[in-house]
């Protein structure tokens, strides 16, 4: 039941015509990369690259592609999965199947990893330099490992203290040594806590970086775990079998089935310039300062295959990946977050900088709903949970309002939003928080501001999707378009505002607009650089608004006002979506690079019919 290692895992999907062999010799450096990314975006097959320029490994790629792939990669463990949910759910439903009752046993028992005396990834040992120097796009700063799943232990030891995480690995490039490779992890990681263990005790920290292997590893890496479930338990479950580790003295365990180990020690005090990065907001996350990892030794298997992703501006492969996510843990979401009917970190918008919420109001059912209440509290409990603390901004519904609402259709959820929504008392900022490490909106790496935007009770507008021909803009701004219903993009001047301060520009277009004028009948406008990309699509609005816009700096208002530390507007609400000087770029495709591509795609090509 379910794949051991991550080469029976490609030839059951090969057999089931879900992976496609490359044999043309293609370059780990931006080729292979945006083949992958134009397969993906075509729904194509897995791919496994058996010719890659520099390496003696194959690689592969797109295995997590589509949704129907990755529940066929893992539908072994589904029943079993779904069966443990509904026992944390409502052990009544148990009761009505009893049959059900004999899985969970056997889910139980496969959370305990089992030690071995050896495994098949102890057969060779390679240098860093030997294992594919991948290369996404153009700036990257180096070779990367895009689907690492780094292992510690804290101080206690043992799988039950243990932290599996997927955070990027550079091993080449910069100022790293042969036997040096960056380890970039984020706020909000379980490593993090074993890292400060490490340098409050003066000891290194010992880390192994697991490639390939068991694909229910891969998954259990970027799993939204409970505090107190270890990564490579949940594994055995999503695996259908308890994950055999390999130990030898004074290293921490491998699975013994992996297709690479890396195993190193991280001085606490040790950093070096990693990235920079092209990331999966669609930008690239700058050089800084991470922890650098001194290799002991790399291990890897007889047969071994190298897995990565190219990751860019969603949609990419990594979506699957949440979608699964939410399907197997959707339904837990009322029993951690009460009150909470749905929650969805966008896509289309970064995943990070936009929340939409589903909650309820059941203050005071004896009275008209006419404010938010009980769901301000509830959006604080959000924004308290795990990653989704890192949220810049979480609109935030009242369930009984429109029992219909969708948070998987965000144009609907705004439109609902901005139907009742009063900008003069239904914004509540955070100003000076931590936000997402890959963010370069706030006021510093890690820093920046969020906005809770609730809406309860009747309809108080109807929203209009129609540009009065009558708008007036003042000098530099131009093209208004309507994206949606009630929601207007400008295009505006080229912005120079420093960071962390509020722009002239902005605050003069709104005070130069009285309230009785036509544009205040759109509740939101957003001020961008290129309207006609930014109103072609719903997806393009997302993406440029909110990955482009820091809440307490980019948010103004046509009347605004500030009371009581209260910040509200009369008129349109006004969010600056244009670049900023301290912005990270964003990606851009070779052209050279595009063109080799596609010519391979052509008719008689080694691609042809992939996309």
């Amino acid at each position: 039941m379910g794949y051991r290692n991550l080469r029976s895992c490609l030839d059951d999907l090969e057999k089931h015509g879900q992976l496609k062999r490359i044999s043309t010799e293609v370059d780990p450096y931006l080729e292979v990369g945006l083949i992958q990314r134009l397969v993906y975006r075509n729904g194509g097959p897995a791919l496994l690259f058996t010719n890659v320029k520099g390496t003696k490994f194959p690689m592969a790629g797109n295995i997590f592609g589509t949704m129907e792939r990755t529940r066929f990669i893992f539908r072994d463990a589904l029943p079993v999965i779904e069966t443990l949910v509904k026992a944390k759910l409502n052990p009544k439903e148990l009761l009505k199947k009893p049959s059900s009752l004999f899985r969970l046993p056997k889910g139980a028992y496969n959370l305990l990893p089992k030690t071995v005396s050896t495994g098949a990834v102890t057969e060779n040992t390679c240098a860093l330099s030997d294992l594919p120097q991948f290369l996404s796009w153009s700036m990257d700063g180096g070779g990367f490992i895009t689907l690492p799943l780094v292992y510690t232990e804290s101080l206690e030891g043992g799988y039950k203290n243990s932290n599996l995480g997927m955070y990027r690995v550079q091993i080449s490039g910069n100022d790293y040594l042969p036997d040096e490779c960056g380890l970039h992890y984020q706020i909000h990681r379980g490593i993090g806590i074993h890292h400060t263990q490490a340098e409050q005790s003066g000891e290194k920290l010992r880390v192994n970086v697991f490639i390939g292997g068991a694909p229910s590893l891969t998954l259990a890496a970027v799993m939204p775990l409970p505090e107190g479930m270890p990564e490579v338990s949940f594994a055995g479950v999503l695996g259908g079998h308890r994950i055999p580790f390999v130990k030898h003295s004074n290293m921490l365990p491998m699975p013994a089935e992996s297709d690479f180990v890396i195993s190193g020690t991280i001085d606490p005090k040790a950093v070096k310039p990693e990235g920079p990065f092209g990331d999966h907001v669609g930008y690239y996350s700058l050089q800084h300062d991470f922890p650098v990892m001194k290799v002991d030794k790399v291990w890897h298997r007889n047969d071994a295959v190298f897995p990565f992703t190219s990751v860019g501006r969603p949609p990419q492969e990594d979506t699957s990946f949440g979608e699964f996510i939410h399907e197997l843990t959707g339904d837990l979401i009322p029993a951690v977050l009460p009150g909470i009917k749905a929650v969805h970190a966008v896509d289309a918008a970064g995943v990070h900088p936009l929340l939409l919420a589903i909650g309820s109001e059941r203050y005071t059912p004896y009275e008209k709903l006419t404010e938010p209440k009980e769901i301000l509290t509830q959006a604080n409990a959000v924004l308290g949970q795990g990653q989704l603390s890192l949220a810049k901004y979480l609109f935030i519904a009242n369930h009984y309002d429109d029992q219909s609402l969708d948070i998987h259709r965000p144009e609907k959820f705004l439109r609902h939003m901005l139907e009742r929504v009063d900008w003069r008392r239904d914004l509540h900022f955070q100003t000076s928080v931590t936000i997402d490490t890959l963010d370069y909106t706030g006021h510093g790496l890690n820093k920046g501001s969020k906005v809770v935007i609730a809406a309860a009770g009747d309809k108080v507008r109807k929203l209009h999707c129609d540009v009065p021909e009558n708008v007036i803009l003042p000098t530099g701004f131009s093209k208004p378009a309507a994206v949606m219903d009630g929601v207007l993009v400008i295009e505006g001047p080229k912005c120079y505002s420093e960071r962390g301060k509020a722009d002239k520009v902005i605050q003069n277009f709104c005070e130069s607009i009285e309230l009785d004028r036509p544009i205040n009948e759109f509740p939101l406008i957003v001020i961008v650089d290129d309207g006609e990309f930014a109103s072609a699509s719903i997806d393009n609005f997302l993406w440029v608004t909110f990955t482009r816009s820091n809440p307490a700096t980019d948010i103004y208002g046509i009347g605004s006002y500030v009371d009581c530390k209260h910040f509200g507007c009369e008129g349109a609400l006004v969010i600056d979506a244009r670049m900023k000087p301290f912005h990270a770029p964003a990606l851009e495709l070779d052209a050279a690079v595009e063109r080799k591509v596609m010519d391979m795609a052509a008719k008689g090509g080694p691609l042809e019919g992939l996309f």
